[in-house]
């Protein structure tokens, strides 16, 4: 992972050279900021920078022995350390028994979330956590002296996810360090993280990605047509990891979006018999798949009421959202938004509770009828 490789971000990686030119890098260091800003790519890089044999100025060789096993993410001074979820409820689990799945992740895509690596251990339902067997794993590896003779790295990924038994033997390593040791934790909840341990590390603050570079990085790596990377830029607000999720998930917000205009098409015009074919139709998604149509449709509804503010940079919508926006948009309003926030809100709930989908949506639908009569 070559500093080139990470989107943006030039500042902090200037800042982060010139720590080491300078001899003034600290032990720990925490990654903070938004999602999908390029906090886990900065320390990924970073960490090759610190193990490459041969670094230039700026830039890790690529040729040396250690560059090319981070190839493969297998250096042997390279340690990972990860949230992750017990199968059984005697399980002891550390990130070792998960490092295959956290490779193969790595390879597909540095810009990843929670979401992208609950899928990946297939834990959705489930809480991941850094437990207390992985501080002893972390001990027994830092004992070991350097293979290469130079540093090791740790690269702690959500800190703010270990349990306090977890955060108090890793703040005793973090006091106490070997020789050559650096720690690299990348935090997306960095106030979540243990008191002790942010007062010991050093805080690097990686801002949002700004359109263009997203709209470039997609162009780049997606072959995206400029038009439509552009507009992806923009709706995903600063995250690329967030803008990676819509070009993926284009097909399924496709479905959404027709069946969301069903809805409201059909409520405004009381077509009851109508309703009750869409609430079925919706019933068979799934819960999950159901879960994230009525996220889509929260979000719909705040960009149809901000759409009447005419602001075109506070809307986050696609060019076919915006296009039903110019004539829907009136209907959401002051009147009514909260409404039915609150009414889609709740149906997301019940649908997380196991109640019956046919009766969450079709009583969603009925309610709708009389919301959408609260227009200017």
């Amino acid at each position: 992972m070559k500093f080139s490789e990470v989107i943006g971000q030039a500042e902090v990686k200037q800042h982060l050279l010139q720590m080491v030119h300078e001899d003034k890098l600290p032990h720990a260091l925490m990654f903070c900021g938004p999602q999908g800003a390029g906090k886990l790519p900065l320390a990924l890089a970073f960490a090759q920078y610190l193990l490459c044999e041969n670094p230039s100025q700026d830039e890790a060789c690529q040729q040396c022995s250690s560059c090319r096993m981070l190839e493969q993410w297998s250096h042997p001074d390279l340690h990972f350390s990860f949230p992750v979820c017990k199968k059984k409820s005697t399980d002891h689990p550390v990130s070792d028994d998960f490092l295959p799945e956290w490779r193969e992740q790595l390879s597909t895509s540095v810009y990843f979330d929670t979401e992208n690596w609950l899928n990946d251990i297939k834990a959705e339902n489930q809480q991941i956590v850094h437990y207390v067997y992985e501080s002893d794993s972390l001990q027994k590896k830092l004992a070991l002296k350097a293979s290469q003779g130079g540093r090791k790295v740790i690269i702690l990924w959500l800190p703010e996810r270990m349990n306090i038994e977890m955060a108090n033997k890793l703040l005793k390593l973090i006091e106490e360090p070997p020789q050559k040791t650096h720690f690299l934790l990348v935090s997306e909840e960095p106030e979540m993280v243990l008191g002790t341990i942010q007062s010991r590390v050093q805080r690097i603050n990686v801002p949002a990605l700004n359109e263009e570079e997203i709209s470039q990085a997609l162009q780049h790596n997606l072959a995206l047509p400029p038009d439509e990377a552009n507009v992806m830029g923009h709706v995903a607000q600063g995250s690329y990891t967030e803008a990676l999720k819509r070009v993926e998930a284009g097909s399924e917000e496709k479905v959404f979006f027709d069946l969301f205009k069903q809805l409201m098409r059909q409520s405004y015009m009381r077509k009851i018999k109508e309703l009750r074919q869409w609430a079925d139709t919706v019933s068979e998604l799934g819960r999950e798949r159901q879960k994230r149509l009525l996220i889509f449709y929260q979000r719909m509804i705040r960009e149809n009421f901000m759409f009447n503010f005419h602001r075109q940079d506070l809307n986050y919508e696609t060019m076919e959202e915006n296009d039903f926006s110019v004539n829907f948009a009136r209907f959401i309003n002051e009147k009514n938004v909260i409404r039915i926030m609150n009414e889609l809100s709740d149906a997301q709930r019940d649908i997380e509770q196991n109640v019956n989908p046919r009766m969450v949506f079709f009583d969603l639908s009925l309610k709708m009828i009389v919301l959408l009569i609260n227009k200017n």
